[in-house]
């Protein structure tokens, strides 16, 4: 198994050396005739931010106009050379498409140019296996990278040599070889699907505790670098990594918020979503996504200054809507109020009440609307739970076994009587039970 690690390892930093200098990128931009100019804009611009955090400057994007893709290169074999001259001009090192790629296109595009050359699904699993730190983030992204690297195999072994002529039985070194990596590819990703499957048990177990203490479970979500770190902080008072990068929170992190009147609910930080994510990492991170499944609210923030608002909504509801939690209860929460331009607030606000109504206005920054949020979700824990000071006469056992099981106590003691004098937190489905004995 170390051996199988070790080449695993070898083989993708082969297929990494070419990228371990490039400093200068040429961005390339497919407009099909199902979108707008300004739609590609706007995936070029994001590209370019997942670009910049890989410390690689991306330049002034190509946008090549195309009804359908080409099978060599995605776009036409002149505009290919066009492309592969402008990047010799402006000294770029690294060609990045924000379309997907096949395998045999980055192949020949690496041919004709003789660079680097990968897509935007590269650029992001390249982005979390930087940011990835818990063990089961690294397994989600290593699992990711390798099901990408699979059917690129060749880009790392051009070197080799092969035979020519013979039957079919004729193999040359470098056909050897691949057979081989796929091999050890393969057996690799059954191994890190296993190691998921005992970690993805222990979130399980963590979530069922959970759900034992009955306490009302929202997750955070929305798009990636929109605050969502900020706003678990600014609520529950807990020091947490706030990074103004994509992707600085791959792993989820769940915090107590208490509320007052020994009310309290549980909020968790989820991985930000992007437009174009890979399938392969919402498949990869599904028990972190989880997270927003099994809630029994979500907190869907935006980021209210972004010209890029109305993607961001629709690329968070498209996601959620894979993950089958669009059905939950879902709070709007506009975030980053305080860089919102003032001359045009009045307007955006209306717009966006008459679009969201109920939504929350709030600034992590400045505190600005936390309270008002807080207060809703009071309300949720209201709901659901009720506090209750109750005495329990000695033989009622069964009711102190009860309280213990299905609520969270606050408070215990024994009078002179014997009677059992608690201070706790019920559902709705039991709270009858003790109305009686209330105090």
């Amino acid at each position: 198994m170390i051996m199988d690690t070790v080449l695993f390892t070898h083989m993708i930093d082969m297929a990494e050396d070419s990228r371990k200098k490039v400093e200068r990128a040429l961005l390339v931009g497919i407009r099909t005739p199902d979108e707008t100019a300004a739609e590609v804009e706007e995936h070029l611009d994001e590209l370019a931010d997942l670009v910049r955090n890989l410390d690689i400057v991306p330049l002034e994007p190509v946008v090549v106009n195309l009804h359908s893709p080409m099978p060599q290169y995605c776009v036409g074999t002149g505009k290919a050379r066009e492309i592969a001259q402008l990047l010799q001009e402006c000294e770029a090192d690294c060609l990045i498409f924000d379309n997907p790629l096949t395998p045999s296109q980055q192949r020949n595009w690496e041919r004709l140019t003789h660079s680097c050359v990968i897509d935007r699904e590269e650029v992001i699993l390249d982005i979390f296996a930087e940011r990835a730190s818990t063990r089961e983030a690294v397994l989600q992204v290593e699992l990711a990278r390798t099901r990408y690297s699979l059917p690129r195999l060749t880009r790392a072994w051009t070197h080799l040599s092969r035979q020519h002529g013979g039957g079919a039985t004729t193999r040359g070194e470098g056909e050897a070889q691949i057979e081989t990596d796929r091999r050890l590819l393969r057996r690799r990703i059954r191994q890190l699907e296993e190691e998921l499957k005992t970690v993805r048990k222990q979130r399980e177990t963590q979530r069922k505790s959970r759900r034992r203490n009955l306490v009302p479970h929202g997750a955070i979500v929305g798009y990636t670098n929109v605050g969502k770190s900020s706003l678990l902080q600014a609520l529950s008072g807990s020091e947490l990594l706030v990074k103004d990068q994509l992707f600085a929170t791959l792993d989820p992190t769940t915090r107590r918020v208490p509320l007052g009147e020994n009310l309290e609910v549980l909020l968790t930080d989820t991985v930000g979503f992007v437009r174009k994510l890979p399938h392969s990492l919402v498949e990869a991170f599904k028990s972190t996504l989880e997270e927003a499944v099994l809630a029994d609210f979500l907190l869907l923030v935006l980021d209210i200054s972004s010209g890029q608002l109305d993607a961001q909504w629709e690329t968070t509801l498209s996601v959620l809507k894979e993950l089958g939690a669009d059905e939950k209860k879902i709070i709007v929460v506009f975030n980053k109020l305080d860089l919102l331009d003032r001359d045009a607030e009045l307007v955006l606000l209306a717009r966006l009440n008459g679009l969201f109504p109920g939504a929350y206005y709030i600034s992590t920054h400045t505190g600005e609307g936390v309270d008002a949020l807080k207060a809703r979700l009071t309300a949720i824990a209201a709901e659901n739970f009720q506090l209750l000071r109750v005495k329990l006469p000695p033989g009622r056992h069964d009711l102190a076994a009860l309280a213990h099981a299905s609520g969270r106590i606050y408070e215990e003691r024994y009078d002179e009587a014997g009677e059992l004098e608690l201070v706790f937190t019920i559902g709705p489905v039991h709270r009858h039970k003790f109305l009686e004995y209330t105090i």
